[in-house]
């Protein structure tokens, strides 16, 4: 826009000229018209400058050197030509990967990258450009990561950096924000983007993994089996003190063999009785020894009136 009204003045200019040199006398005042015209312009144009959004500008002074007060906000400026003439910088934050390979607590090799998000402070710009120019991230940024890195790994065994990446990130972080405002940068974000280690440590890992899952999987079948032979000690011995009490009252009360008879008996006679065939049984198929002595009559009795029922 700035650029484009000097240009109308001129071509004005010219018009105007060249009408006052259709005559004879007035084409020496049509040339110095024009000529003074186009100085003009031409001072006007490089006495402008626009500073777009999302940058800052400062002032280089071919008499006093950077102006160090000076932070020019957007929009349109003017200077001195020749002697003035502005530096311009974009604060906008801009990504940035950096790569490291250090070493760990334990001497593993480690290969980490970091994603920066770094942006200059907009108040010390004067400051920046007399100690690290315009290039300032390129010149900084690897540099104060490496060192940054290298400490922090260090701090770490190669199996803590994944278990413990949070912890990891937030130191690298909380050193890279205090390691960059030395030098008037801001950080908006650091972010772990890649952490991996040697061929050789990846397959000692995996192979320890697998060790230990054969190892749990041996131990799971130890423990069943043990559970196993406890059940069937402990199933044997409910057998052996069954048999005992039985065997006792037995031995103390002749008739609770009698008992158990007449309970079989009745087991049998029951299923039989559901059954649609006729069947004949006799009294040892019973489980019945209705010729032994011992075998009362009362017991028969009860029997057949639960076969009745």
């Amino acid at each position: 826009m700035a650029n484009k009204e000097p240009n109308r003045i001129v071509q004005h200019l010219r018009d105007l000229a060249s009408r006052m040199s259709s005559g004879s006398k007035g084409a020496g005042l049509g040339i110095k018209l024009l000529v003074g015209a186009g100085a003009m312009a031409y001072g006007l144009k490089e006495a402008m400058y626009t500073v777009e959004g999302g940058q800052r500008a400062i002032v280089f002074n071919r008499i006093g050197g950077i102006q160090a007060d000076t932070v020019l906000a957007e929009g349109l400026h003017f200077r001195m030509p020749w002697f003035q003439y502005p530096i311009i910088y974009d604060i906008r934050a801009r990504p940035r990967k950096i790569s490291s390979l250090t070493g760990s607590k334990d001497l593993q090799m480690v290969n980490i990258a970091l994603r920066v998000l770094s942006r200059p402070v907009a108040a010390n710009l004067p400051v920046l450009y007399q100690q690290l120019g315009k290039d300032y991230d390129e010149r900084v940024l690897p540099s104060i990561v490496n060192e940054v890195l290298k400490s922090v790994v260090a701090k770490f065994n190669a199996s803590q950096l994944i278990t413990q990446r949070a912890q990891v990130s937030l130191l690298i972080r909380r050193e890279l924000f205090e390691r960059a405002k030395d030098f008037n940068i801001i950080l908006d974000d650091v972010a772990i983007t890649e952490l991996s280690f040697s061929k050789e440590y990846t397959a000692a890992v995996e192979a320890k993994q697998v060790a230990q899952q054969e190892a749990q999987r041996a131990q799971f079948f130890v423990e069943k089996a043990k559970q196993d032979q406890k059940q069937k000690i402990i199933q044997a011995e409910g057998e052996a003190q069954a048999a005992k009490m039985l065997g006792e009252a037995v031995t103390k009360n002749p008739g609770y063999l009698k008992l158990r008879r007449i309970r079989a008996a009745q087991n049998i006679a029951k299923t039989v009785a559901a059954s649609q065939n006729k069947i004949y049984l006799n009294a040892d198929s019973l489980v019945l020894n209705l010729q032994d002595d011992s075998f009362n009559k009362s017991g028969l009795e009860s029997l057949i009136r639960f076969i009745e029922l």
